[in-house]
């Protein structure tokens, strides 16, 4: 009985493998026929080639052969399905509603508007990138940003790389390679997705001599590290991270000093990037110009964080030292293109008119509760009569905000929060609904005390409109 019922299950499979279509058929049904047209044709045969393996494998296997459909409309449907997840864009907007300002998973800094008309205008056709107009020759792409960022950090001279880590990596390479680069244990920290700051520096052929202990370190261990090896001071600012209790360091001023009188240069990784003083709306985070002041030789951050633009990394600082970073080989790789010089450029030239509106990560900072609150309150006005009748409990309450993305770690903006409960999800089902939200955009929320916590803070108030219907679908 055992043998005849194989045998039965393999003519089963047998008889089901011989339904299934053959390319060419499936290529002449109406819609793999018109996405051939619409698509590379190679595309949609490599495709339809893979699916039918796939359907064959899945039919010869211990799968649930038994569900598998293999008409010609469902095989067509399930390989135009493929094809047009292929063609659509992986990369795409969603709303932030957590409040964290600064979202590494999200993007980190929006980018003001001003940057998409300087897109328009300079990276859709050919610009005088690395072409001086009035010498005729081949200029430096430094120039567009150089002079910008001199005058907002009081740097003699600035450049810039794709992000801060290759800030970091090519300034011990250029400055301390073969040398020694003494640093605080308290500062080797480990940034986002396990790149450690350590490794970094290691890669650029300098030696680490690490001083102190992690939470205390004076300024005599660096004084007794120097050698006739070391090559730099650095300091690390914990922009992602804060040791307390027990603590200290030197000041900025006393590391100055010390380098000065041992006529060592100075260099910072500052991270965050903050251009202006926003201690006035909670955040106490040291600006560039404040390092630059206080006799810092090179300073290093990242364009994508306080300072509100594209990732970036910028290193300023005393003119000989940023010469010698620029001529070495590791600048060349590390270099930003068009589109970020174009972006930072435009990013920089708000900062000189002091035109905070037009920079979205200043905006969000500045928004004071009370702001929030009457947002949040006409939003509430237009979500109500798009809800299911007394399954919904929605109240505004306080809570607060994040800047994030590795800045001002044990710091918060007080405001105000959207808290909703409903009789028919979860919090987490709520949340989940949002974040897919297959007919609108994703919206990226909280869940807090089982309640789903929206804060628009991180909300721009066009996205409103549509963060009302996602919501309101989500909620039925």
């Amino acid at each position: 009985m055992e043998t005849r019922g194989r045998r039965t299950v393999s003519a089963e499979r047998a008889e089901l493998l011989r339904k299934i279509p053959s390319v060419d058929e499936l290529l002449l049904q109406p819609r793999l026929a018109a996405l051939s047209k619409r698509a590379d044709r190679n595309l949609v045969v490599e495709v339809t080639r893979a699916a039918l393996a796939d359907l064959r494998a899945r039919i010869t296997g211990d799968s649930n052969w038994t569900a598998i459909s293999l008409d010609s409309a469902s095989v067509e449907e399930l390989i135009s399905d493929q094809v047009e997840k292929i063609l659509s864009r992986s990369l795409q907007p969603v709303i932030n509603a957590t409040g964290v300002i600064l979202h590494t998973n999200l993007g980190r800094a929006p980018l003001p508007e001003t940057v998409v008309d300087e897109f328009r205008r300079t990276a859709t056709q050919y610009s005088n990138l690395e072409y001086d107009l009035e010498a005729g020759a081949r200029g430096k792409r430094d120039v567009h940003t150089s002079e910008l960022l001199t005058r907002l950090t009081g740097a003699e001279a600035a450049v810039v790389v794709n992000n801060c880590a290759a800030g970091v990596l090519v300034t011990l390479a250029a400055l301390a390679r073969g040398g020694e680069v003494i640093v605080s244990r308290g500062e080797l920290i480990e940034i986002g997705d396990g790149f450690r700051i350590p490794e970094i520096m290691e890669q650029s052929g300098a030696v680490l001599r690490e001083v102190g202990t992690t939470n205390r370190t004076h300024l005599a261990d660096y004084g007794n590290a120097i050698n006739e090896k070391t090559r730099i001071l650095l300091r690390v600012h914990p922009s992602n991270f804060k040791v307390t209790g027990f603590t200290d360091k030197p000041s900025i001023e006393e590391l100055v000093a010390l380098s000065q009188q041992k006529g060592l240069p100075l260099v910072e990784d500052l991270g965050s990037g903050c251009l202006v003083d926003l201690s006035e709306y909670g955040v106490s985070e040291p600006t560039v110009k404040q390092s630059v002041q206080a006799g810092v030789s090179v300073v290093m951050f990242s364009g994508d964080k306080l300072l509100g633009g594209p990732q970036a990394g910028v290193i300023a600082g005393k003119k000989e030292l940023i010469a010698r970073i620029r001529r070495h080989p590791l600048f060349r790789a590390l270099r930003v293109d068009k589109l970020t010089i174009a972006a930072l450029e435009a990013t920089l030239g708000s900062y000189l008119r002091a035109a905070w509106e037009e920079i979205p990560v200043i905006c969000m900072i500045r928004a004071t509760p009370q702001e929030l609150k009457r947002r949040a309150e006409n939003f509430i006005r237009e979500l109500r009569p798009e809800l299911p009748l007394d399954e919904v409990e929605i109240e505004i309450a306080d809570g607060s905000s994040l800047v994030g993305g590795g800045s001002t770690p044990s710091q918060s903006l007080p405001s105000k929060m959207i808290r909703i409960a409903s009789a028919r999800y979860s919090a987490a089902k709520l949340e989940q609904r949002l974040r897919c939200a297959p007919a609108g955009v994703s919206v990226i929320a909280r869940v807090e005390d089982d309640r789903l916590i929206l804060d628009l803070r991180t909300v721009f108030p066009e996205q409103e409109p549509v963060l009302v219907k996602t919501l309101a679908a989500a909620l039925h």
